[in-house]
């Protein structure tokens, strides 16, 4: 991760322990026999593109895409003119019927991470065509330290957690001082069981305007 951003010295202690090594030496074994995602420039890209000190919204997914082409660094995102996923089409979706924002062409969202929203996952990097193929290697030790420094931030952050992974991290959330919005994941397994209808683009805004902060422009320009 690069000593420019914020976050280096919140989580320049993981990179001395031991885990980060064998981390570091998995990822580099998979990288030299498989197709890894995102590209090794890109694994940090949600800590580069939103500071520390300007979070204010953390949505949290679990492994990257597993396509090519896909994954860039940014939860639920796809980079250019990539075929949008269905979960994010979903996401749209929502997002057209909260705020009725127009549903845009592409599936970038690095508009929401430059405002102050982490796209976080749990697990970096993915083997392609292989979900959850790096979960349990060390990421996941890594990114609760992400998600511990977020919460000690003293103004209000919302967490969107979206299925039961990323709900599973409730837990390291200070409820009193935060604001949780949690639903099923945006998969067309499981968005009809209770993501659809949940607002939590509005219900965000709501919060951080309810703490003095600024809210999200959620619109995705083209």
């Amino acid at each position: 991760m690069a000593a420019r951003t914020d976050w280096n010295p919140v989580l320049r202690g993981e990179f001395d322990k031991p885990y980060w090594a064998e981390l570091m030496a998995f990822v580099h074994d998979e990288r030299a026999r498989h197709e890894v995602y995102p590209p090794h420039d890109q694994v940090f890209a949600a800590l580069h593109l939103t500071p520390l000190s300007e979070v204010k919204v953390l949505i949290l997914g679990q492994d990257p895409y597993h396509g090519p082409g896909q994954a860039h660094g940014l939860c639920f995102s796809v980079a250019g003119r990539t075929r949008i996923p269905p979960s994010l089409q979903n996401i749209h979706k929502e997002l057209h019927d909260d705020l009725g924002i127009e549903i845009p062409s592409h599936g970038n969202l690095e508009a929401w991470a430059r405002q102050g929203v982490l796209l976080l996952n749990t697990t970096l990097t993915v083997r392609a065509h292989q979900a959850a193929s790096h979960q349990n290697r060390g990421w996941e030790r890594f990114t609760d330290e992400v998600i511990a420094a977020v919460n000690a931030k003293p103004d209000r952050v919302v967490f969107i957690l979206w299925g039961a992974a990323a709900r599973r991290k409730a837990a390291l959330v200070d409820r009193p001082r935060h604001t949780v919005i949690e639903s099923p994941h945006p998969s067309p397994l499981s968005a009809h069981k209770g993501f659809f209808g949940t607002a939590p683009f509005s219900r965000a805004n709501a919060a951080l305007v309810e703490a003095g902060r600024a809210p999200v422009d959620w619109t995705l320009p083209a």
